[in-house]
């Protein structure tokens, strides 16, 4: 039976001082998901403010949510779609190239549901370059995305995905591997 009266979250800490985290949630948070500022530029400054490492072209839509700034690490020509909530309890790395549509949920933390007092576990994602996370998917903790992969609509994983795959379901199942055409100008 749980006890969640003894539940404490362990050694685990935010990772920042106590005033950052009191700025971010009060000022930084509440910039980064305005549809009031909706220049991409402006809210990748607000974040490299607060300590996230983000590279060149990234674009971020209104409504993104990012718990902790300072473990969020994004390559260059990112995409974050309208409503994505990235709730890195852990570090959160997105490689160049990837697109993570409206209303992905990137979870790093959970429960350990065996333990009486509910005991924290935390694990961090990994989303490798050219990857897409379509509208409504769930990543959990500890998944590294391979490099080219698609999780589809409303797909959940709690396991890593092999590169250049499409994953479909819950749980998600590849479905069949991932061809890219070649453009030619």
């Amino acid at each position: 039976m749980m006890q969640l009266d003894c539940y404490t979250i362990g050694s685990y800490t935010p990772g920042a001082p106590y005033w950052k985290q009191l700025l971010w949630y009060f000022i930084g948070s509440p910039l980064v998901q305005s549809y009031w500022l909706p220049m991409s530029a402006l809210k990748v400054w607000i974040l490299r403010c607060f300590g996230a490492q983000i590279g060149q072209g990234v674009r971020i839509k209104p409504r993104v949510r990012v718990k902790f700034p300072w473990r969020l690490t994004v390559g260059d020509q990112v995409w974050l779609g309208e409503d994505a909530w990235i709730d890195n309890l852990a570090p959160i790395t997105i490689e160049s190239h990837v697109c993570i549509s409206q209303g992905v949920y990137l979870c790093t933390g959970n429960h350990d549901w065996s333990h009486p007092h509910f005991q924290l576990k935390i694990a961090a994602i990994h989303i490798e370059a050219s990857s897409w996370i379509a509208a409504r998917a769930v990543i959990g903790p500890g998944v590294t995305i391979g490099k080219g992969a698609v999780l589809a609509l409303g797909s959940v994983t709690g396991r890593s995905l092999d590169s250049m795959t499409i994953y479909s379901g819950n749980p998600a199942q590849p479905i069949k591997i991932r061809n890219m055409a070649v453009l030619q100008n």
